[in-house]
């Protein structure tokens, strides 16, 4: 039978999952493709992390190069982490002729076209299924399936932190705080969770997706991202009342010459489908011109979704199935949309006194800039105190209604930070 031998770099979560899954279903993976994969070395300087391995003391090494310096391996799992050493040694196994399969979406969203330019002119395959959705097919989905098509839109839910926070939000009436906190004691969340609720990891994994639906160069610079730390309780309430559930959004859109790559909170209708994905699991939804719509669901994080996906990535390189080159190669011919020139409908909500005429001096702002409000709502009365006062707007554009909003913060009836909300449908 024939043999694809391979080193693993690092051995936490998802590096340790990977070992364990290819001991457990190696009789079976062979048996399914008629290629046995080996696991020749695996690279880990905690021992503690190796102790539940079944590894042979010769099999772990403490130094990852050691993986590229072996002839004998063919492919590479890259699951160190981070972009600085972790580039390095992606692009030392590349020259040596060695393919690679990564999870590290930070890697490849800054560093996409060194990494598949070193790739494409050596001959060897980068494999990254694991890298934005965990266990949920979406690379396979968009190499594949959509080959023949044109993607228009594709909206995620990529980061099942923010997700489990906000799904708690809304089923308890948590404080984000609170949530965050249920959050880590779970698992959910790193005792440093920013790059989670910031959504900059939703960013990093956009762009990925980004580039192989539409076929650009993007760059994570490109993508405006905002996070979820100022959702409150009250706007989550406000939003169940209305017909909405909050969700932190990953949106690639193409609009003729250009593409919109934001992530943010959005209203979504409960009506949608992507409304009700719940807790730490994950999502994609992508339209096609010709497929019309699909939608991926399932575990996006974690030692067995990501494990299972690397393996998955190992199969198709050790049977030839992978692709020696890039997704596809840059078209030229979409530029990024500003954030300012963004049409949307949103969901505003201002803390201002109770008093009369605030409504109307409120409109007057956004009339000036040319915002049309759909409904206002002012659900409690508090004379002489402050209340929220909730609007929302028929479809404006980002950059006006940005500037409504800096007016309507000079007045001297707005007694608090303004909340806004942009609705996807």
């Amino acid at each position: 039978m024939q043999k694809h031998v391979v080193g693993i770099a690092g051995l936490g979560v998802v590096g340790g999952g990977v070992v364990a899954m290819l001991e457990k279903n190696r009789a079976a993976i062979a048996r399914r493709t008629g290629v046995e994969i080996v696991v020749a070395k695996a690279a880990e300087k905690d021992a503690a992390k190796t102790a539940h391995l079944k590894l042979s003391s010769g099999q772990v090494v403490p130094d990852a190069m050691e993986l590229i310096s072996d002839g004998s391996i063919e492919t590479v799992v890259e699951v160190i982490g981070g972009t600085d050493f972790a580039l390095d040694f992606v692009l030392k196994a590349i020259a040596a002729g060695k393919n690679v399969v990564t999870a590290n979406k930070a890697l490849l969203a800054e560093h996409w076209s060194d990494i598949f330019d070193a790739a494409r002119d050596r001959g060897v395959t980068v494999g990254f299924e694991a890298s934005t959705a965990g266990g949920v097919p979406v690379i396979r989905t968009l190499r594949e399936a959509y080959i023949g098509d044109n993607i228009t839109r594709i909206v995620a839910i990529l980061n099942g932190t923010s997700n489990f926070i906000l799904t708690r939000m809304t089923a308890e009436g948590s404080t984000f705080n609170s949530a965050l906190s249920a959050a880590k004691s779970k698992g959910y969340a790193e005792a440093d969770p920013t790059l989670d609720v910031s959504g900059a990891d939703s960013a990093h994994k956009l762009v990925i997706l980004a580039r192989l639906a539409f076929g650009e160069d993007f760059a994570f610079k490109d993508v405006y991202y905002e996070g979820i730390s100022k959702v409150e309780p009250a706007d989550i309430r406000f939003a169940t009342d209305l017909g909405y559930r909050v969700k932190l959004l990953a949106l690639a859109k193409r609009r003729d010459d250009s593409a919109e790559l934001r992530v943010h909170p959005c209203l979504v209708k409960e009506s949608h489908p992507i409304a009700h994905v719940d807790g730490v699991y994950n999502s994609v939804l992508i339209d096609g011109e010709f497929a019309g719509q699909t939608m991926l669901y399932g575990e996006g994080a974690g030692r067995w979704p990501a494990a299972s996906a690397i393996v998955a990535d190992l199969i198709d390189v050790a049977t030839g199935r992978a692709k020696t080159v890039a997704p596809r190669t840059s078209e030229g011919k979409l530029k990024v949309r500003p954030m300012t020139e963004v049409d949307a409908r949103y969901y505003i909500r201002f803390q201002a006194l109770d008093k009369p005429g605030v409504l109307a001096r409120i409109a007057g702002c956004l009339g000036a800039q040319q915002v049309s409000i759909s409904s206002a709502i002012q659900p409690e009365r508090r004379h002489g105190g402050s209340v929220p006062v909730v609007i929302l707007t028929h479809e404006a554009r980002e950059g006006a209604v940005q500037k409504a909003l800096r007016d309507v913060s000079g007045l001297d009836v707005i007694t608090g930070e303004t909340v806004l909300l942009r609705e996807e449908e």
